[in-house]
């Protein structure tokens, strides 16, 4: 039996002369009467709003959401329809036509984002059956960016990816695909794509490591061998392509990743903005996590589900380089990952831990 405290117990109004009104019937939802009501306090309505977005399914499809549940409703509007069987992590429909929103770059001013982008997304997905892709930048062919120390950029990403395909299996992600493709460089993102989509996956993440423009690179010797390095940058950054057909989403995942990145005390590399960049200039969507829009990437505009590129730290960099490398660096980056995917997952995972 549970025993009710006395602040949360429903408390008869009085009348104006102070008379209590439980002589008065009232009606249930369901029509039955009911003897006496009542009032509850403040603080129990939000104590019973609180309890219900942890035990129902939570549904979000404009932001402010959960101010609006404290302030209580403004306008009555028409409930969202529910979907028969959504796919995990794909859009969900709405019950209106939205109206056309406009979402301000750190950068470049507002940007326009069509209806079909303000889709809310679905909330929950079953690990088992959620299908992510982790792709490994670049190819042993066509290796990628060199380090300060003559490691190909391949090398640094096979590594982390493994990593974190082992951490997200660990954590019941059973689908998880590791996709590693030969040949050069242009035809592969091809093959990227086409793998991708031909899996039907929920989610794809491509795996890269940061250098810099050659006209940043100095000059400098490592075991004997004339190598380049760039100490000026430093960090990780997030990508995801506007033109993606699931940019809401995609904008979404990237922003969980950029924030378990930060969450693990690491910085995002700020130098995409600068107009030193030149041609790798790039504008940036949300200052708070380090995500950047990078719209004519093959693999984050071509592929049909949500995707998002990681640039998880710079190898051109000697420091940083020495922190990818280590052990400790990839579990950091990779709980991070994991972390975010679970997120995305289930958005109660951020609050409650593992269900």
């Amino acid at each position: 039996m549970v025993h009710n405290p006395r602040w949360c117990r429903l408390v008869p109004p009085s009348s104006a002369h102070g008379k209590s009104l439980r002589g008065k019937q009232g009606l249930l939802s369901s029509g039955r009467k009911f003897a006496g009501f009542g009032v509850w306090p403040r603080r129990c309505t939000i104590i019973a709003a609180m309890a219900a977005l942890v035990l129902l399914p939570i549904e979000v499809s404009e932001a402010g959401w959960l101010s609006d549940v404290f302030k209580g409703p403004s306008k009555p509007g028409k409930s969202p329809k529910r979907v028969a069987s959504p796919k995990s992590a794909t859009l969900a429909k709405s019950a209106a036509a939205p109206k056309r929103h406009t979402v301000k770059l750190a950068a470049l001013g507002p940007v326009a984002l069509s209806p079909s982008a303000l889709k809310p997304v679905a909330t929950t997905c079953d690990p088992s059956k959620f299908r992510i892709v982790l792709d490994v930048g670049h190819t042993a062919d066509s290796e990628g960016a060199i380090s300060a120390r003559n490691v190909a950029e391949f090398l640094f990403n096979l590594r982390l990816a493994q990593r974190i395909e082992e951490k997200l299996k660990a954590e019941g992600f059973a689908g998880t695909r590791l996709l590693v493709t030969e040949g050069k460089a242009r035809p592969s993102l091809v093959r990227r794509v086409d793998a991708a989509n031909n899996l039907q996956a929920d989610l794809f993440l491509s795996i890269h490591h940061d250098s810099v423009p050659n006209s940043f690179l100095e000059n400098w010797e490592f075991e004997g061998k004339k190598s380049h390095f760039s100490d000026r940058f430093s960090g990780y950054s997030v990508f995801v392509s506007r033109d993606n057909p699931d940019f809401k989403t995609s904008l979404s995942f990237a922003e969980l990743v950029g924030k378990e990145m930060k969450a693990e005390g690491l910085q995002y590399a700020q130098q995409y903005t600068q107009a030193i960049m030149g041609r790798y200039q790039h504008p940036l969507l949300n200052r708070e996590t380090g995500v950047y829009s990078y719209d004519q990437l093959i693999v984050l505009r071509k592929t049909r589900m949500p995707a998002v590129l990681l640039e998880a730290g710079s190898i051109i960099n000697r420091d940083e380089e020495l922190k990818m490398e280590s052990p400790e660096r990839r579990d950091i980056i990779s709980s991070g990952v994991t972390a975010a995917v679970k997120e995305f997952c289930d958005p109660r995972w951020a609050i409650l831990g593992p269900l």
